[in-house]
């Protein structure tokens, strides 16, 4: 037995949007279940990566809270300008 055993679920669907999964899924020749398939996969694969993203985000904006550790956006802005020409620029030492 596979470690990703698959087990049927029921989703309710209104019959336009089925219609447009059949239409995309004949014109990907794929079948209707690999479409829909593929778009929760597509979807809880988006939808981790930007819950980790504001995760990152709560994190970075208590440590900041707690230690006052910061760069300005000149400081910031000032670093990217010389990655984008090419200089290798050290980070800005945060302070606060």
């Amino acid at each position: 037995m596979s470690d990703r055993a698959n087990s049927p679920t029921t989703v309710k669907i209104d019959e336009d949007t089925k219609k447009r999964i059949k239409r995309l899924a004949k014109a990907r020749q794929r079948t209707t279940h690999w479409t829909i398939l593929e778009a929760i996969h597509q979807y809880v694969d988006r939808e981790e990566k930007r819950e980790t993203f504001r995760q990152d985000g709560i994190r970075a904006w208590n440590e900041y809270q707690a230690s006052g550790l910061h760069v300005t956006v000149e400081e910031a802005d000032g670093w990217l300008a010389k990655l984008e020409e090419g200089q290798d620029e050290d980070i800005p030492e945060c302070h606060r």
